[in-house]
């Protein structure tokens, strides 16, 4: 009688994907009805073509989906980036591009059962603060949304608040964040009545974390800290002791008090840039990095203070992580992807190594990270591939779903359905009718 009661209301309510890896932020769907099969032509429930350029992955909430995209149009005389230093001297990464032309920042919504795009409002028009790297862009930060608001985060060219409808509720400026010529990439969280940004510039001398309110954009607490330019979105994770925002960084890894900024604990980074987001199960905090530095960290998550030197530190693995795809945790175990897509499986309590190597099987990169539904880890790659992975302490290649077109951002799953973001279009996977 109570599993029925369960389905029932999992029929009347469906789990939504309200931000960046999911409600919790890592990855992992507690569906079980999902199509696990598909192509180009196979499961394809709609596709919708998406215009600009974003790397922002889906959310849902309801029948609503949302994305973002930047619209990159002609070359503004006198545009540029703002200017970076290294080492004291003038820098310019080779791979840095943009900031010359005029970009137009949107907010779509679309129907998540016929795939029809509901409105499309333009948050930010003109010319931007920074440069990105030419495989990225300003729409790069995924948006979060409740069950009133949705809110989109483009760096410097602010944060904005609409409703469902598609009003324009508020906007802000957290500030000039520049990012080495890279472009955003944090997205934002949500805790309670509150929008929460991760902002790390050059090299850290003026960055912080901030928080809004959620329903007037009002800044509630923001808290400097001295860590240089990452594109780690940050976790709000429930503990024993209370809630914590986890944020990773090159200099440090903190913990703060996600109601009022204040620090909680804090170790020392990666040396390694900070893209990854972190996970948490277990009791501890899972923290990784992977270039120049390959490094993951398992903390535990009632720490308090300076813990750079202490046994709060339970293990340390440094090999197996990626430079932009985050890990995720399943089950018992910690799983650690390469950016070819090369498999490493940790026991999640103890970093003892249960398997390495474990490959797709064909040659591949990958910007998206893992998403896990039903015992099973996908990954994505920017072939547009999605490689089918059983969980558990042997590697085992399920399935491979092409869809023909390149792939950067992370899919979202909500009512048996999967949303993956191609280069030109928004594909849903199989799901229910109703």
């Amino acid at each position: 009688m109570i599993v029925r009661v369960l389905l029932v209301l999992l029929f009347l309510f469906p789990s939504n994907w309200s931000q960046w890896r999911g409600d919790d932020g890592q990855g992992v769907s507690t569906e079980t009805s999902v199509t696990l099969e598909w192509s180009a032509e196979k499961n394809v429930r709609w596709k919708t073509a998406i215009p600009g350029r974003g790397l922002s992955s889906p959310v849902v909430w309801g029948n609503r989906v949302f994305l973002t995209t930047d619209l990159e149009g002609d070359v503004v005389a006198g545009a540029k980036a703002v200017d970076h230093t290294y080492d004291g001297k003038p820098f310019k990464h080779p791979d840095s591009v943009g900031a010359d032309r005029k970009h137009t920042l949107q907010v779509i919504s679309i129907d998540r059962d016929t795939g029809k795009v509901l409105w499309q409002q333009t948050a930010f028009t003109g010319t931007v603060y920074d440069d990105r790297h030419r495989k990225g862009g300003y729409a790069s930060p995924t948006p979060a949304v409740d069950g009133s608001f949705v809110f989109a985060y483009f760096g410097t060219e602010g944060i904005y608040c609409y409703d469902h409808a598609g009003k324009e509720i508020w906007k802000a400026t957290p500030g000039k964040i520049p990012t080495v010529g890279m472009g955003p990439g944090t997205s934002p969280v949500l805790f309670e009545n509150l929008v929460i940004l991760q902002c790390d510039e050059d090299n850290g001398e003026r960055s912080f974390v901030v928080a809004f309110d959620k329903k007037t954009g009002k800044q509630v607490w923001k808290t400097e800290r001295k860590v240089q330019a990452s594109w780690s979105t940050p976790l709000v994770v429930n503990t024993s002791t209370g809630s914590q925002l986890i944020t990773s960084g090159n200099e440090l890894i903190i913990s703060y008090d996600p109601k009022t900024g204040a620090e909680i604990w804090r170790a020392k980074g990666h040396e390694s840039n900070a893209i990854p987001s972190p996970v948490a199960g277990k009791g501890l905090i899972f923290v990784s990095a992977g270039f120049p530095v390959k490094r993951t960290l398992a903390i535990k998550a009632t720490s308090k203070g300076d813990i750079s030197n202490g046994n709060e530190i339970v293990w340390r693995f440094d090999k197996g992580t990626a430079y932009v795809p985050s890990t995720i945790l399943l089950g018992d175990y910690l799983y650690l992807m390469s950016d070819r897509g090369i498999l490493t499986c940790l026991e999640a309590t103890t970093g003892k190594l249960i398997y390495e190597g474990g490959r797709v099987p064909v040659p591949a990169t990958f910007t998206a990270s893992p998403v896990a539904v039903d015992g099973r880890l996908l990954l994505t790659s920017e072939d547009g591939d999605t490689f089918v992975i059983k969980s558990g302490p042997a590697h085992q290649v399920l399935a491979t779903n092409s869809l023909n077109e390149p792939v950067f951002a992370s899919p979202a799953i909500s009512n048996g359905m999967i949303f993956i973001r191609g280069e030109k279009n928004l594909y849903c996977i199989g799901g229910k009718t109703s």
